[in-house]
Formats: C-alpha cells, sequence, structure tokens
C-alpha cells in the first residue's frame, strides 16, 4: 500500500461516530461465507468474486467433504472439482485459481495458509480483498480493508472517500478507522449495504443512520421537505 491519505481529527470523529451507530444496529456483523479452517475459508472467497455468498455456501460443504485438506485439493485436477462448483460464475477459472492455490500451499508453505498480505498475494486468484477476508477472519489480522461492492457504495455516501478504485477507497477507510476496527467494519458496512443502502430501491429516507450520515439519506430527506413544502 501506498503512504496513508492525511484524515483530519473531525473526520476521524465522523467515521468513529458512523462506526458505533453500525455497531449497535450490527452488533452480530460477521462474514458471510461459511467455513471452518483457513484453507476453506480461502477457496470460499476466491469462489465468491462475482458471485453471491449464498450461491457459495451452498456448494462448498460437499466440496469442503470431498476434499477435506489443502492436500487434497493439490493432488487433484481442476475438472475434478468442477461438478461441486458448477453453480457458480466463472467456476472454469475458478476451479484452476483454487487447485493452483492449493498446490502453491504445499509447495511453498508445508501445507498451511501463510498469514501476511505478501505470501497470499502470491496464490493465484489472491489480491488485496481476499487476502484482508482470510487475514482479518481466519487470522485476527487487521492488514487492510476489505473492499467489495458494497463497502465501496457506502464509502461514497457516508462521505469516507471519493476514489473509485478498491486501492484507494481502502487507503482512506485505513486512515479513518482504528486498525483494530478493520476487518469489522467491512462486516459492519456489507451488513448495511445489504439491510438498507442498496445500489438500487435503497430505503435511505426511512433510516435514521442513513437520515444522519449518509449523503442518499440526506438527499431524501431535502427532496422530501421540499415536495411537503410546495404542497
Amino acid at each position: 500500500m501506498d503512504p496513508l491519505p492525511r484524515k483530519t481529527a473531525l473526520q476521524r470523529i465522523r467515521a468513529q461516530k458512523v462506526f458505533d451507530a453500525l455497531t449497535r444496529r450490527y452488533p452480530d456483523a460477521h462474514c458471510a461465507l461459511d467455513w471452518s479452517k483457513p484453507h476453506e475459508l480461502l477457496i470460499a472467497t476466491i469462489l465468491s468474486a462475482q458471485a453471491t455468498d449464498v450461491g457459495v455456501n451452498k456448494a462448498t460443504p460437499a466440496l469442503f467433504r470431498a476434499f477435506p485438506t489443502p492436500a487434497a485439493f493439490a493432488q487433484c485436477e481442476p475438472s475434478d472439482i468442477e461438478p461441486f462448483v458448477r453453480t457458480i460464475n466463472f467456476y472454469r477459472n475458478k476451479a484452476k485459481a483454487v487447485v493452483e492455490s492449493m498446490k502453491t500451499i504445499q509447495r511453498q508453505f508445508g501445507g498451511r495458509v501463510p498469514s501476511t498480505m505478501d505470501e497470499l498475494i502470491q496464490l493465484r486468484g489472491v489480491a488485496r480483498k481476499t487476502a484482508n477476508v482470510v487475514l482479518g477472519n481466519a487470522f485476527g489480522i487487521n492488514d487492510g480493508v476489505v473492499v467489495d461492492t458494497h463497502v465501496s457504495r457506502l464509502s461514497m455516501r457516508f462521505s469516507f472517500s471519493k476514489a473509485t478504485d478498491p486501492v484507494a477507497i481502502e487507503g482512506d477507510l485505513m486512515a479513518l478507522f482504528r486498525q483494530r476496527d478493520w476487518c469489522v467494519l467491512s462486516h459492519l458496512l456489507i451488513s448495511h449495504g445489504r439491510a438498507v443502502c442498496k445500489a438500487r430501491g435503497n430505503s435511505c429516507q426511512e433510516d435514521r443512520i442513513c437520515r444522519e450520515y449518509c449523503s442518499e439519506g440526506k438527499a431524501a430527506v431535502k427532496r422530501k421537505r421540499s415536495i411537503s413544502l410546495r404542497r
């Protein structure tokens, strides 16, 4: 990562207020992917790119039963696991990424999922987003912030970032929030994005957090007031 952008004390105080409000709203926010071992989370996250967590969670139980260890995945061919992930977008490419990443884990890391950013991004199919998911949730390491479509959208609406590039958005979030909160921050923003602040058909106007902190929510309230005044 490049050096983090500078943020004012007022920006960080406001960010903390949003964080606290979301924490009260979603006290159980957590990773929506089902997993029990680090390599399962890594594989599930690779499969989740441009796919839904629900769809991945439907496919992975049988997959993990058939191939219970990194070694089992490393010894097979992509065609062996394709039938298990056929319902997931781009399943052929993802099957290749899963097998190649597990082979690298076996060959270079003694069959254990590595626990550093530099090592994880050496694996096929793994960039910062996937690595942050694994580090934060499997190892409790806050090395960065997971930036998906929900986090990107809410970062703009909550005025955390004006960037469109995920790495730049991540830098803004890392500069605004305490490092110990980076992992749960993504879960909170994703929870709110799924429940309220959606790309379409959002209910910002009715939501207290959005009315107070979200640009879309404030705009909706202003439009409603303007219509009322004209009547």
